[in-house]
């Protein structure tokens, strides 16, 4: 896979998984010993505890994630993003608000046999939780 088609490649998960939440085509992107180092303890850091999370995440919100920026080199990709996240459901205990909320991050992607094998994220959760809250600015839609 060359750098183009490996940048080409997380942004159509990014679409795909997170913005659209189509969880049934996570084999085309995850490898089959795939390990999530990002997602909540509670959950499985494998593909399982990845659907169960894209789903969580979409019943409290209507997610965009944006790419701000990408790097990637042999077998490995980071994204600088936005998160658009409109509420829509109970987030951590927070009733849904209807607002849209924004907040930044960094995901890092490595891949093996052209499908990503490893996750790590770097996500603003507290700045979520604050404009939810309304302790922080909200961009209302």
């Amino acid at each position: 896979m060359t750098i183009q088609q490996q940048k080409d490649f997380i942004g159509e998960f990014i679409n795909i998984i997170w913005n659209q939440g189509d969880t049934s085509r996570l084999n085309e992107f995850l490898h089959p010993s795939y390990t999530d180092h990002s997602i909540p303890a509670t959950l499985p850091g494998n593909a399982d505890g990845l659907k169960q999370w894209v789903t969580l995440t979409h019943g409290s919100f209507v997610p965009e994630t944006i790419i701000e920026e990408q790097v990637a080199e042999d077998q490995k990709s980071m994204i600088k993003i936005t998160m658009q996240m409109k509420h829509i459901g109970i987030w951590r205990g927070i009733p849904p608000t209807g607002l849209t909320v924004t907040t930044k991050g960094y995901r890092c992607f490595r891949l093996q046999d052209n499908r990503i094998i490893e996750h790590w994220a770097l996500i603003d959760g507290a700045a979520l939780e604050q404009a939810l809250l309304g302790t922080t600015h909200v961009c209302a839609r």
